[in-house]
């Protein structure tokens, strides 16, 4: 038996072809997208035609009146360049519903666009991007309309019911900056993250507000436990220390305890400590937060205060004023579940993605784009994490 070749790219089937020799034309010579064009050209022109005459076809067999009435060209833009296509109508039908509604650029082009635009790509390098593969630019409002598709999806995020199925929670927020008439301003966003119970992580929504104060918070919380996410089951809440959140969280989920970051009540405390001691103070606050258990995570409190009282009174008061909610999280057994929500640091990996996207876009014109690259980033960091649950898409969403 033969063996068999496998050819894994259109270029390498032209040389292939050219090395046979099997006609005495003039062989290809790598410029194969002119007749690739032609050929789906010829493909597309064929099923309008067909479209319409299919059409005629139910009409006369139905007893109706209906005739021909010309073409107009239609340019579709494909991965081979673009393609001027005649679109055949009769006086009650066209056949541009072959392409998808009228679409000028194919859907795979379409993706093309929006995965440059996920990546952080200026709408000006999108073009410059695609350019080679296109053959043609794409202009920068080809890119803004394309983007614009993501906003059905945003909506219906945003309004799809929610489910009890976190045995974690963490919540966040993370500062964007938006043009306005005056100029461009910092906004956050506030953000929220579930733990379930297999460990898989997943941003639940996020809500774009004017600051993190204790009434924006509000909103946003009683907007997810409004949509199903009650913390039916959620044994605890790890928050950074904001003084908005930990004034809202009682008020929307007063039986759920809530767990102090280590990363920032550590950061909050060395910024109180000359940097020539830092390194050892942070390791004394390492040996409470990695305790095995509440009784020697307070021992190696009391250890540290003693220590460290005397020269840093301040720093000591810091780790004191929240001691009860810096251990909470040792009420998990696994030390895996211990890890995930000793601190935000599931949130913050993922703040730093939105960061390095959005970093080559600048400041976002407006709201709307804010929310799309948003969106975007959290649904692949879902998608990552194999947390991402579809949801329905309609015309009223």
């Amino acid at each position: 038996m033969l063996p068999q070749a496998t050819i894994k790219s259109l270029p390498e089937a032209f040389r292939i072809v050219n090395e046979m020799n099997l006609t005495d034309s003039a062989v290809w010579d790598g410029d194969y997208r002119a007749e690739a064009r032609m050929a789906v050209k010829n493909i597309l022109d064929g099923r309008l035609k067909r479209a319409v005459d299919y059409h005629l076809f139910q009409m006369a067999s139905r007893g109706l009146y209906d005739r021909r009435n010309g073409h107009y060209t239609r340019n579709l833009l494909t991965e081979l360049g673009s393609i001027e296509l005649c679109v055949p109508r009769s006086r009650k039908f066209s056949a541009g519903a072959v392409l998808t509604a009228y679409a000028r650029r194919a859907r795979h082009v379409d993706s093309m666009i929006m995965a440059c635009f996920v990546l952080g790509l200026s709408t000006r390098k999108v073009s410059q991007a695609l350019l080679p593969v296109l053959g043609e630019p794409v202009s920068a409002s080809v890119v803004s309309q394309v983007a614009k598709t993501l906003d059905s999806a945003v909506e219906s995020f945003h309004r799809r019911q929610l489910a009890d199925r976190y045995r974690a929670l963490v919540f966040d927020g993370v500062v964007l900056s938006r043009k306005t008439g005056a100029g461009a301003v910092r906004r956050p966003a506030l953000v929220a993250l579930g733990i379930r119970h297999d460990g898989k992580k997943e941003i639940i929504d996020f809500r774009l507000a004017k600051s993190e104060s204790a009434a924006e918070w509000e909103v946003f919380l009683n907007d997810l436990y409004r949509r199903g996410l009650t913390g039916d089951g959620t044994e605890l809440i790890c928050v950074d220390g904001g003084k908005g959140l930990e004034a809202a969280l009682p008020l929307v989920y007063p039986s759920i305890v809530t767990q102090r970051c280590w990363a920032h009540k550590t950061r909050n405390i060395t910024d109180k400590v000359r940097k020539g001691d830092r390194e050892e103070v942070k390791k004394g606050l390492h040996k409470i937060s990695h305790a095995k258990n509440v009784v020697e995570a307070r021992s190696a409190a009391g250890k540290w205060a003693l220590k460290w009282e005397k020269d840093y009174p301040e720093a000591v008061k810091c780790l004191r004023r929240d001691m009860d909610e810096l251990l909470n999280f040792l009420k998990f057994k696994d030390d895996k579940w211990r890890t995930a929500t000793r601190t935000t640091n599931a949130i913050e990996r993922r703040f730093r993605e939105v960061r390095r996207r959005t970093r080559p876009m600048g400041v976002f014109g407006d709201r709307t784009s804010m929310e799309r690259i948003l969106f975007a980033v959290f649904m692949n960091e879902n998608r990552n994490q194999g947390s991402f649950t579809p949801f329905a898409l309609t015309q009223n969403t």
